[in-house]
């Protein structure tokens, strides 16, 4: 047997023993490098980042207080919170969106956050 079959028979038994969840991480995962993004488990606080991934949720602070759009961003390693300071929405941005993200890596509350990043709405497919 050959390495291309070795992989290939690898690939396959990997996809029918995993989960759902564990093959979309994978899916993300890999979509994210080829898109040229980093990997959000290797991204540091400080560090200017590209990320692309899924967005899970997206919420929205209290009326009370100044206006903040929150969605939080899957690329299949670990999430980061996206953060608008003065928006309540944005066309596009909604759970299941793929988004491709720029900016400066923080950290709010042990979590990764990038505050007003640039970004780009992907294609779905």
């Amino acid at each position: 047997m050959s390495k291309t079959e070795g992989g290939y028979w690898r690939r396959l038994v990997h996809r029918l023993t995993s989960d759902v969840a564990e093959l979309d991480a994978d899916d993300l995962s890999e979509r994210s490098q080829a898109g040229g993004a980093q990997r959000a488990s290797e991204c540091q606080c400080g560090q200017e980042a590209v990320v692309l991934g899924r967005v899970r949720s997206v919420g929205l602070c209290p009326k009370a207080s100044a206006p903040t759009l929150e969605a939080e961003l899957y690329d299949g390693t670990e999430d980061v919170t996206l953060v608008w300071l003065g928006r309540r929405r944005i066309a596009g941005i909604e759970p299941g969106r793929v988004i491709k993200a720029r900016g400066r890596i923080a950290v709010r509350d042990g979590r990764k956050v990038l505050y007003n990043p640039y970004y780009e709405l992907q294609n779905t497919a």
